[in-house]
């Protein structure tokens, strides 16, 4: 009998335009936690969703506990015990956590063809189930009344409940905080000690370093290799996975910040438990990052300056005129945009193209003769666009749910930048994002600094702020704790900025 739970060989895998795996293999042994690591396009997700029966492998053969694995669709691979979360959750919001938990397979009772679902059963096995995985969630709460933290850990569940031997997470700390991630850690742990493959994708390697038994590599849809974890450092991998040493983290900045473009006193939300006395100054040529740990309300603050939120108090100046925001539009009018958290919540539009999600922000730009839209300008611009960004795309007809992360930010970013704006609010614009693509994302926030655009960064990532800020604000419980410079700045004084009570 094979020593691997899991063995996919010589898979396949080709898209218009795309050979996006190319007759690669993975060996999973029972009991690990198997890392999958790789830029953006390297081919991880779509190894994955052939393992899972999303996508069927032009070649290659998939062995289950050295048996011949036929996985048609996903109903196959969970009848063989492989289960996976992906990075974009789908519950059903309406229904309860226990009804998401074992939708498809419900209890039942009843006499011959007349059946109901028994809904004590349902409620005692989910119950024990959640108290086996140390899980505080109320089985009959909506999961669309969930944080995304829990309804992640939900899958995690219905993962566990499906007896599930090789579990698949793609991404599952990018929602999580830190205490979320030490308590999906310990139940890694305890699904290691019950035989439990686990196949890991992630970009956090430190996590990745702390957690896992092997790490398999990929570039460019090959495997490059597969390594014990404890013979590898962070510098090996990021080598090995972009072909390069990559010496520097952060390029060489040059921007020189210059007088005070935006002035923001005493903002405060209406809600009291929000952002509350708000006060900065940003200057032209200036990246300023804002950090905090969750809850800080760093979003809302830049979501009100953009016309998304209702501020009850304070005032907004640029270039010492005070101005009024209300909506989205006004912020556009007054030079503002504003890259959002969640990219595929907020960001793209999945089932429109490249073209159209470049150009979408700026169509009246587009209008020729009787107010029609001009096709030829509108490809040009976002060839144009997509080129100068180096977003790897078949071409621009393309719909963006199929480019990879990393490719999609550099996407939003150039529909912002079509708009022309002096204020840029990038809120967590690498999240999920491998380290090739956010050096090349870096360059371009570099340069528009350069430039003279002025530029906020929200980041959950202390050497991104660290390696991409003039100055940090520290926000806690909404208030600012405090502004220093990153030249002096350590993650010890962010963080202690970060937890003790504001000024």
């Amino acid at each position: 009998m094979s020593v691997h739970i899991l063995e996919m060989s010589g898979i396949s895998k080709e898209f218009p335009g795309v050979k996006a795996l190319d007759r690669v293999t993975l060996q999973v042994r029972p009991g690990t936690v198997h890392a999958l690591m790789g830029e953006n396009g390297a081919g991880k997700s779509t190894l994955m969703k052939c393992l899972f029966g999303i996508y069927q492998p032009d070649e290659g053969e998939i062995r289950m506990n050295g048996s011949l694995a036929q996985i048609r669709h996903s109903k196959d691979a969970l009848n063989l015990g492989i289960s996976m979360i992906h990075q974009e959750l789908n519950p059903i919001p309406h229904r309860s956590v226990m009804e998401n938990l074992w939708v498809g397979r419900f209890p039942e009772y009843g006499i011959g063809p007349i059946r109901f679902i028994d809904h004590k059963k349902m409620l005692r096995d989910t119950e024990a189930l959640l108290k086996d995985l140390g899980m505080d969630i109320d089985p009959q709460a909506l999961v669309g009344d969930l944080s995304v933290s829990k309804v992640q850990s939900l899958e995690i569940a219905k993962a566990v409940s499906n007896h599930a031997s090789v579990i698949v997470m793609d991404e599952p700390t990018s929602s999580l905080t830190g205490n979320e991630v030490e308590h999906l850690f310990r139940i890694m742990a305890d699904l290691k000690r019950r035989g439990v493959a686990i196949i890991y994708i992630s970009h956090k390697m430190d996590e990745i370093l702390r957690i896992s038994d092997e790490v398999t590599i990929m570039r460019d849809g090959q495997k490059v290799g597969t390594w014990p974890a404890a013979e590898l450092t962070i510098d090996l991998i990021i080598s090995r996975m972009v072909g390069r040493d990559l010496t520097q983290r952060f390029p060489e900045r040059e921007n020189v910040p210059g007088n005070v473009l935006l002035q923001v006193e005493g903002l405060s939300s209406p809600n009291p438990r929000s952002f509350q006395n708000v006060s900065f100054e940003l200057r032209e040529g200036e990246i300023l990052g804002i950090g905090g740990l969750v809850g800080a309300q760093r979003t809302e603050v830049v979501e009100a300056l953009f016309g998304l939120r209702s501020i009850q108090s304070g005032t907004i100046a640029i270039r010492g005129q005070e101005i009024r925001i209300e909506t989205p539009a006004d912020a556009k009018k007054h030079g503002l945009a504003l890259l959002t958290e969640e990219r595929r919540v907020t960001g793209i539009f999945p089932v429109l193209s490249v073209l159209e999600n470049t150009v979408i922000s700026n169509q009246e730009k587009y209008r020729g003769a009787f107010g029609l839209l001009n096709e030829g300008k509108r490809r040009s611009v976002a060839i144009e666009s997509t080129e100068q960004l180096r977003v790897k795309t078949p071409n621009i007809d393309t719909q963006i749910r199929s480019l990879s992360g990393g490719n999609q930010q550099k996407v939003l970013l150039a529909r912002w930048l079509l708009t022309n704006p002096d204020i840029l609010l990038l809120d967590e614009p690498t999240r999920g994002i491998d380290i090739g693509a956010k050096y090349e994302i870096y360059v371009l926030i570099a340069e528009l600094a350069k430039q003279g655009k002025a530029v906020i960064i929200i980041s959950s990532e202390m050497p991104e702020l660290l390696g991409m800020s003039d100055r940090i604000l520290v926000m806690r419980e909404g208030r600012v704790s405090g502004m220093i410079p990153a030249a002096s700045a350590t993650e010890e004084t962010i963080m202690r900025l970060a937890a003790q009570h504001s000024a």
